[in-house]
């Protein structure tokens, strides 16, 4: 028996509602999804979403944000599939430099080239990001969190 990896493909317009139940389940802000729409990455696996990755563009600077794969594909290797091709992507469109936080994840992210950061090491474009913006507003989040940057 063959086992069919999940599709991995641009979002549309029709899959919002389940990226942002996916991005939620996480307990990651599911905010700005329809306006970033055209440069998130989904997992679609016969209809059913079960991964997710959005870009989102500042100038040269990108910004990775929601990577979110179903419990059931973790370890299968499709996050790294959908992250890797969420930067191809970003590369693609034009950015230098990729942005990210993470509050568990920074191995992860490593492996795709992402060094650690400080908040402050942003370029002025990719401070104008929604989740700089509340990130760097609110001490107690700051601390929870990894900034993380890559060179594209």
């Amino acid at each position: 028996m063959t086992i069919v990896p999940p599709l991995l493909r641009l979002a549309s317009a029709e899959d919002v509602d389940a990226i942002t139940r996916l991005i939620a389940s996480e307990t990651l802000p599911a905010v700005e999804v329809a306006r970033w729409l055209s440069s998130f990455w989904v997992l679609d696996d016969a209809g059913t979403l079960v991964g997710c990755a959005g870009i989102e563009r500042y100038g040269e600077a990108a910004l990775l944000r929601s990577v979110v794969v179903a419990s059931t594909l973790r370890g299968s290797g499709e996050g790294a599939r959908m992250t890797g091709r969420a930067l191809t992507f970003a590369r693609d469109d034009g950015a230098r430099r990729c942005y990210l936080f993470t509050m568990t994840a920074a191995e992860f992210f490593s492996r795709f080239g992402f060094e650690r950061c400080r908040l402050d090491d942003f370029e002025p474009a990719a401070q104008e990001s929604w989740q700089w913006r509340a990130i760097s507003g609110n001490e107690d989040l700051a601390a929870q969190v990894i900034p993380m940057r890559a060179d594209l």
